[in-house]
């Protein structure tokens, strides 16, 4: 029997003990008055070797333990923070010391009840006078000094990732903070938060591939959402609201890499009378907000690249960084010339793929060469179906996306709400669909008869979770608290 087959058995065997003692090993309430951090705060400036008059009850899992015979020194972490409890002989009642020697292992639960003190190295603890086990943990934490190393077990128990390493946990904290910056931040703007289907008929909003699924009740295929609610929140502007924002899960079914996943959160908004200037000032205002607010600067560096996006955003065209970096004029240049290209810059393609996409991968090829912080104007209107076009160049749309360090973290347009214009380019997704490019537009029939009923000026904009990955410095899939993950094989 190996180590941890040994200690799970004497858990066991403790466990089964408690239960014929008549003691329940999985309560169902504890009455908490404290927190450590709050303890920690109050109690902060007492003496060394002091022992104060006052009370705590403190419950949370036990980290770490050290018996020394006449007196046992634990961590406990409440979640909030993590202090020392001290069960010492004269002290602490005799058979709250017995129980806790007999039945309690790192892992475990407890709620206590103590005196606050602070012990000659300047630690401050609890005394404990009162001890109830809350819960009897089974299998042993991972050792303190080596934790989960592997990383594919780290993403896979991720709850024990995050309870050993309080950097992850903090991250997750930031990440909660990034969302809810976003959502005051708009807010704030005059925005009201939206929910839209998750389920569609027709997957729109972007180019992508989507999941499907079936719904008996209706037996009728459906789509898991690509966008967040881009036509629906269009239709919202239709109905009226001048400003509206939606933050969830969309869902792509595609490859991963650092910057991809399958699922993932994304807000979108949608302003109404605005136009792609106006989303381009406000978004570099909500970046530079998100920047000093969680992380106190605006100067990041990530690679071989430094930026600071309190400095001045440069304005890149997209068809002539492509021509300055390839020297290929994608407006001229044949689909043959193209692949050319793409094939001596050693990119990947698929002889299938249409010019839309290959002048797409030259343009990914020069993007991952850009410092920023950017903004990326004047993208030719087959990568861009739903943007109006440039009045001053048909051929050209009013775009604008984020570059930061290589990476596209956020794309925005002044939204095409000609219905005429509409219909006619979904009519040319579907031909690409028709051929077999499974993440051309769909035609939704439904959103060119609400754009018919008049849809006003209005600017979208959407960025996802990629961006938090970025301020982190981070794979994207390090950044989500629970990633998808291939079942084990048996």
């Amino acid at each position: 029997m190996g180590r941890e087959e040994q200690i799970i058995s004497e858990r066991m065997r403790k466990l089964e003990e408690l239960r014929k003692q008549g003691v329940n090993p999985y309560p169902p309430k504890f009455e908490v008055k404290d927190t450590t951090s709050d303890l920690q705060r109050k109690f902060s400036k007492i003496r060394k070797e002091e022992k104060t008059k006052s009370n705590a009850v403190i419950a949370g899992r036990l980290m770490t333990l050290r018996d020394l015979g006449k007196i046992v020194f634990a961590v406990l972490n409440d979640g909030c923070g993590k202090i020392q409890i001290i069960l010492q002989e004269k002290e602490t009642p005799e058979k709250i010391r017995e129980f806790f020697k007999k039945f309690i292992d790192t892992g475990d639960f407890i709620g206590v009840e103590g005196v606050i003190i602070k012990t000659k190295t300047g630690e401050l603890s609890v005394l404990v006078k009162n001890l109830t086990l809350l819960t009897k943990s089974i299998l042993p934490l991972p050792e303190k000094w080596h934790g989960l190393k592997d990383n594919e077990e780290r993403l896979r128990k991720r709850y024990l990732d995050i309870l050993m390493n309080q950097e992850v946990k903090e991250m997750f904290i930031r990440k909660s903070k990034f969302w809810n910056t976003i959502r005051s931040f708009l807010i704030d703007k005059g925005f009201i938060e939206v929910e839209t289907p998750v389920l569609e008929n027709e997957a729109g909003g972007a180019t992508a591939t989507p999941f499907k699924t079936h719904l008996d009740a209706l037996d009728l295929d459906v789509y898991l959402r690509i966008s967040m609610g881009e036509l629906w929140q269009k239709k919202l502007m239709v109905a009226g609201f001048p400003k509206t924002f939606e933050i969830g899960r969309q869902f792509r079914n595609e490859g991963t890499d650092a910057e991809h996943l399958q699922d993932y959160t994304q807000m979108e908004f949608y302003w109404a009378y605005a136009n792609y200037i106006d989303g381009m000032n406000l978004v570099k205002e909500m970046y530079r907000k998100i920047a000093k607010e969680i992380y106190k600067t605006t100067k990041f560096t990530r690679g071989n690249f430094t930026l600071d996006l309190s400095k001045e955003w440069k304005i890149i065209d997209y068809s002539t960084e492509i021509k300055k970096r390839t020297e290929i004029d994608i407006f001229s240049a044949s689909e043959q010339e193209i692949k050319a290209k793409i094939d001596q810059l050693n990119e990947k393609f698929l002889p299938s793929d249409p010019k839309p996409r290959l002048i797409d991968l030259l343009w990914k090829y020069c993007r991952r060469k850009i410092a920023g912080p950017a903004f990326l104007n004047g993208q030719p209107v087959e990568v861009s179906p739903l943007a109006k076009r440039d009045p001053k160049d048909p051929h050209r749309v009013e775009q604008f996306q984020i570059i930061l360090a290589g990476s596209e973290v956020g794309n925005g347009y002044s939204e095409l709400n000609d219905p005429i214009d509409q219909e006619y380019r979904f009519a040319e997704q579907r031909k690409l669909k028709d051929e077999g490019h499974h993440e051309a537009h769909s035609h939704d029939e439904s959103f060119i008869e609400a754009l018919k009923h008049g849809m006003p000026p209005t600017c979208g904009f959407g960025v996802s979770e990629r961006l938090f990955a970025f301020l982190e410095g981070k794979p994207i899939r390090e950044t989500v608290i629970f990633p998808l993950m291939k079942p084990r094989e048996t």
